[in-house]
């Protein structure tokens, strides 16, 4: 029997800012708060919150 050498990730990377992966239901994009969906912070770097997409995955769902 092999050890297979690497290893797939099938998991959506998140950013800090996601609430939920994407797919998940109850969930959609939605824009960032922390650049305002420019993806960039006033500095002109990359926004940590939505890893410089200007988009994170937030909750809509109700209870």
């Amino acid at each position: 029997m092999t050890t297979p050498t690497e290893t797939v990730n099938t998991e959506p990377t998140l950013n800090p800012g996601d609430e939920a992966a994407p797919g998940t239901p109850g969930a959609a994009e939605d824009i960032c708060d922390a650049c305002s969906g420019k993806g960039k912070l006033g500095d002109g770097s990359a926004c940590p919150e939505c890893g410089g997409t200007g988009r994170v995955m937030r909750g809509i769902g109700g209870g």
